[in-house]
């Protein structure tokens, strides 16, 4: 049981989801005061809070827990043997509790329902919101296994700069969520499920499929099992008890 890496993916989400979401709420404080811009100012300034609140997250806490802060990519962790099935567990209910604190607290730093601008709504019928999130989502969990596996030092620049690509491409279209719990968080304090399931169901396809898509090009070198030595030290040079390999991500 690692609970300073739970704590960790807590705390990163929660981070995440603050600068994310209060950027989303100021776009659209920004865009009333502009009349008629709503659409443009949030294209623009929403993108930047999630990507460089994801590079915040993984700079503080991602050498503890890996830094995930994001279902889907724990899941992917999961299938790829880089985090074990209780650590998994305890990650989500960690990053659900860290987006849904940070939901709270902006609506209680800005004003009770202020947190609704930040509620992902689809823009597209639900079935094709579901399929741009999957799709999506899939590029980001590919980007993140091989960015972890090949280039780590580049990997929370990489990563923070695929969100944000991933936002300019889909805020028009899903919402750009590609993350249940940074859905769920503003959710459940916005009292606002209309259309959830899509952020809660496509993200996880997408991290599944992003992990068969990492699997087939990964080469043989690069698939060497790390195992738990006796004296609790991981041979890949990752040091601690049971603690998870560091994959940055969203």
């Amino acid at each position: 049981m690692n609970v300073r890496a739970w704590v960790a993916e807590a705390l990163g989400t929660f981070v995440l989801v603050l600068i994310g979401a209060m950027a989303a709420v100021s776009a659209n404080g920004i865009a009333s005061t502009l009349g008629g811009l709503t659409p443009l100012v949030v294209e623009l300034v929403v993108p930047f809070g999630f990507g460089l609140g994801l590079l915040a997250a993984i700079t503080i806490f991602g050498h503890v827990s890996g830094g995930h802060f994001n279902p889907a990519v724990t899941l992917a962790a999961l299938f790829d043997g880089r985090v074990d099935w209780l650590n998994a567990i305890f990650y989500v209910v960690a990053q659900v509790v860290g987006a849904t604190v940070a939901a709270l607290a902006i609506n209680l730093l800005i004003g009770q329902g202020a947190i609704i601008a930040a509620v992902n709504q689809p823009a597209v019928p639900e079935g094709q919101a579901f399929a741009v999130e999957a799709l999506l989502t899939a590029i980001f969990v590919a980007v993140i296994l091989s960015v972890t596996k090949r280039q780590p030092a580049a990997a929370p620049l990489v990563i923070a700069l695929t969100l944000l690509m991933i936002h300019f491409a889909a805020i028009p279209i899903s919402g750009a969520s590609v993350n249940p719990a940074r859905s769920l968080g503003p959710a459940i304090v916005g009292s606002d499920y209309n259309a959830l399931w899509v952020y809660l169901t496509g993200p996880f396809v997408g991290g599944i499929l992003g992990w068969g898509v990492y699997r087939f090009f990964v080469t043989d070198e690069e698939l060497v099992e790390v195992e738990v030595e006796e004296d609790g030290e991981l041979e890949d040079g990752l040091e601690g008890e049971g603690e998870p390999e560091d994959l940055p991500g969203a």
